[in-house]
């Protein structure tokens, strides 16, 4: 039986979504990744692009909620936030009997400059994501 991660941030439109991707695709053997946010806003199209990159097609990904996610009433045994502290980002709590963690990425809709200025950086994060959970894979789909 696999276990469910759920990744949460604020509009879950780029970090979560990039993890919940590296997950399944990574680790799916293993893990059920899902991705949710307290505001749910448009899934960033320089993140699709991103992970394109990587052979990962999340263009016809939802954005989801929190709330979504605690009336679904599934289980999940971690829940991970991934929202930057340096921005003072207001990184949202998950009720429930679970394991919580926090990965902070940086936001890529934050991110200023040309769309070339934007991707390499978009690309730094999604680097970032993908080795944290490979690391995370290595250690806890064993």
């Amino acid at each position: 039986m696999k276990s469910r991660i759920l990744f949460v941030c604020i509009h879950n439109s780029a970090r979560s979504q990039m993890a919940e991707a590296f997950v399944n695709s990574h680790c799916g053997d293993r893990f059920e990744a899902l991705s949710a946010g307290i505001e749910p806003g448009k899934l960033n199209p320089v993140v699709v692009e991103a992970m394109k990159e990587k052979g990962i097609d999340i263009s016809g990904n939802k954005t989801k909620s929190v709330a979504e996610m605690l009336a679904s009433g599934l289980d999940f045994q971690y829940v991970v936030t991934v929202c930057d502290e340096t921005s003072a980002e207001r990184c949202p709590f998950f009720p429930g009997k679970t394991k919580r963690l926090h990965w902070g990425f940086p936001d890529p809709s934050a991110f200023q400059g040309t769309p070339e200025e934007k991707l390499a950086r978009t690309r730094a994060v999604r680097d970032e994501i993908e080795q944290k959970i490979l690391e995370w894979c290595k250690t806890s789909c064993k």
